[in-house]
């Protein structure tokens, strides 16, 4: 068993991007002994919907941000999903980044964000689309893929991932309130589909005029949702069994019969 940690993180307007770094920080170090992995949601240190800040919160991959959770990686002695971040790239363009870093602080993998959500505003005009699809292959949940928010609408990402031979997805997101019986449904269907793990963390709180959805879940390679949290902000726990997705893949060989690819 795996025990990880969903930091479902309140991004209203009302706090201030260095405040909230600061008491996501502390947050992120107060889980020595709780987990193994912890996951932080997409874009948490401004919130996914403040485009406003987009600009002036854009730093490189090797920025004090990504220093300051592979610190704080460090202190707790855990495997951190960082969330994402604005990453200012070396064209001077912009992304919207996830990393994933180790307990010695070591950036293991990072994710650029393939479908960007806007319709012609907001990241889908202002960020640069990532290209590349990203499997991890050791790490406490197994062989792992990596998605932010909007991509979860695309099942062809995922698919490609389980063909590289994912046990488990983590998807950080910020998906509002609105549409969170989508989030729910779909969390589910990419699970079932690709037979694994589904580790996915939302935030909360009014966010750019948008109110953020929370209901961080973790979804069991059979669809069943194994722990989900509230409204509110909140830190969720769930074990992770990988023996569950060899042993439904072996019950039951969906894949096999594939027959369009």
């Amino acid at each position: 068993m795996t025990r990880v940690a969903l930091l479902q993180i309140d991004v209203s307007d009302s706090e201030s991007q260095s405040d909230r770094e600061a008491r996501v920080l502390k947050l992120i170090e107060d889980q020595t002994g709780k987990c193994e992995l912890a996951v932080l949601p997409e874009l948490w240190n401004i919130g996914a919907f403040n485009y406003r800040d987009l600009e002036s919160s854009a730093q490189p991959i090797d920025g004090e941000l990504v220093a300051a959770l592979k610190s704080a990686a460090q202190a707790a002695n855990i495997w951190l999903h960082g969330g994402s971040f604005v990453e200012r790239l070396p064209d001077g363009g912009m992304a919207n980044t996830a990393v994933l870093i180790d307990p010695r602080g070591n950036l293991v993998e990072f994710y650029r964000k393939i479908h960007l959500y806007g319709f012609d505003k907001g990241e889908a005009v202002t960020m640069t689309r990532g290209t590349e699809v990203v499997n991890v292959a050791d790490t406490p949940v197994g062989s792992t893929g990596l998605g932010i928010c909007y991509d979860l609408r695309f099942p062809e990402l995922f698919r490609k991932l389980s063909d590289s031979g994912i046990e488990t997805i983590l998807i950080t997101s910020g998906w509002p309130t609105p549409r969170i019986n989508h989030w729910r449904i779909l969390l589910q269907a990419r699970a079932i589909e690709n037979q694994c793990w589904v580790i996915a963390c939302n935030e909360v709180g009014p966010n750019g005029n948008v109110m953020l959805g929370g209901h961080s879940m973790v979804v069991s390679p059979r669809g069943e949702i194994v722990a989900e949290a509230g409204t509110s902000e909140e830190v969720l726990y769930a074990d992770i069994d990988l023996a569950q997705v060899s042993e439904f893949r072996l019950e039951h060989p969906f894949q096999r019969d594939r027959f369009i690819r």
